[in-house]
């Protein structure tokens, strides 16, 4: 598998660790002087990665054997997770990032409309990944990385305190009142913002999804779509729940995560970080499909993480390779895997990991049917109003589907 830049990638002016010319890899030379270039660009150079931590160590390997079978040189340096994308739209313009840094689908948006990343034509290899991976790590019809893992919410069970899963929200909340204990479900909220993150898949099982999607599936910022009639039903239903303290704005990630770990909740709905507590308290715990509210499937975000590489970089070619033949084998992916305890975005190692790990199964499995998170620009619009306005519904501060109506009305205005 070889992956190759658009001509356009190549030939932005070139400022980083040193390779191939870009005006020479833009040109059309003959095939055997192509090849020579070829050949010429990946024996010489050098490559900078940033990484953070968790992935260092593994990349480090990788560099070793890259080193070993190209002669070109590949320095790790590594970043706080936090602080890469920041730093990344910083310093690339100046001459001073790397050719390659690891980061998160959703940071798309800020990277592209800065000028900094540059396409990565994945070909033939695109197939071997998950879907939900590719399309991620796809923004206006092209592909910016190459994807590693995906990671989503599911429902986390106590099987002691309920043996089977809930076909639905319905029967979930039936299911923790008999299973008699303080809370029938738990879901980590704010008085103030409450969660849409967390409360999401809930939302677009009433068919409420935040944005439309255009002819391509990406995401289409004109359409907010959650302000239809899908939403107002949400809005209904969130009042409902407040109501009756289901949904609980004083229980927050915390005490929802205690609450679950001392066996005072059946079900949480919670992601892949909170499972390693829950075992350690002796709770048998499986992971479920997030049952739905509405009549449609209940999707949750799903976030995933890859490497992008640097519109400056001077090694395209290298870097390209250093990517999709070596980080994006299935030895590396699973590696990244066993590190991170995330599903792996290869589809090999995806399935391998599915087979070994009941709880990676469990979050894989509503992660392949999950939604990417929308990585445009306007998605940061969107957050604070959706938070409160969920909050003021939850509280009972008003009617649901007005409050719901004023909230879609300043979403599109801080848009537009």
């Amino acid at each position: 598998m070889t992956a190759f830049l658009g001509a356009g990638a190549l030939a932005l002016t070139a400022c980083g660790s040193g390779g191939e010319s870009p005006g020479a890899a833009s040109a059309e030379p003959t095939e055997t002087a192509d090849a020579a270039q070829t050949a010429d660009a990946e024996a010489s150079g050098s490559l900078t990665v940033w990484a953070d931590a968790n992935r260092a160590e593994v990349l480090a390997d990788v560099a070793t054997d890259f080193e070993a079978d190209t002669g070109i040189a590949v320095e790790i340096v590594q970043q706080d997770f936090e602080e890469i994308r920041d730093q990344f739209v910083s310093q690339v313009p100046t001459g001073e990032g790397p050719d390659i840094a690891v980061g998160a689908h959703d940071w798309l948006g800020v990277l592209v409309d800065n000028g900094v990343v540059a396409p990565v034509e994945l070909g033939d290899a695109a197939e071997d990944f998950e879907q939900i991976a590719v399309d991620a790590w796809t923004y206006e019809g092209q592909t910016y990385g190459l994807p590693y893992s995906i990671e989503n919410i599911a429902l986390l069970r106590n099987t002691e305190l309920a043996p089977e899963a809930p076909a639905d929200f319905e029967e979930m909340i039936e299911m923790g009142e008999e299973a008699g204990t303080e809370y029938p479900f738990l879901v980590g909220l704010d008085p103030n913002e409450s969660d849409p993150y967390h409360l999401y898949p809930f939302q677009t099982s009433f068919g409420a999804p935040v944005f439309g999607t255009a002819d391509d599936g990406s995401y289409d910022s004109t359409e907010l779509a959650m302000g239809d009639a899908g939403g107002e039903d949400f809005a209904a239903w969130l009042a409902e729940q407040g109501e009756a303290g289901v949904l609980n704005l004083n229980i927050d990630g915390d005490l929802a995560q205690e609450s679950f770990n001392d066996g005072s909740a059946p079900f949480f709905l919670t992601g892949p970080w909170n499972v390693t507590a829950a075992q350690e308290a002796g709770i048998d715990v499986a992971v479920d499909p997030i049952p739905a509210a509405g009549d449609q499937p209940a999707q949750p975000f799903a976030g995933v993480q890859g490497f992008f590489l640097s519109s400056q970089s001077e090694n395209v070619l290298a870097a390209s390779n250093f990517l999709v033949n070596y980080v994006g084998t299935a030895e590396v992916q699973t590696a990244l895997y066993e590190t991170g305890g995330r599903a792996p975005a290869l589809s090999e190692s995806f399935e391998e990991a599915l087979g070994e790990d009941e709880i990676v199964a469990g979050f894989g499995e509503v992660g392949a049917e999950a939604v990417p998170m929308p990585a445009i620009p306007e998605m940061g619009a969107v957050w604070d109003d959706w938070g409160a306005s969920q909050a003021a519904i939850i509280k009972g501060d008003g009617d649901p589907v007005e409050l719901w109506q004023k909230m879609s009305e300043d979403i599109a205005a801080a848009i537009d």
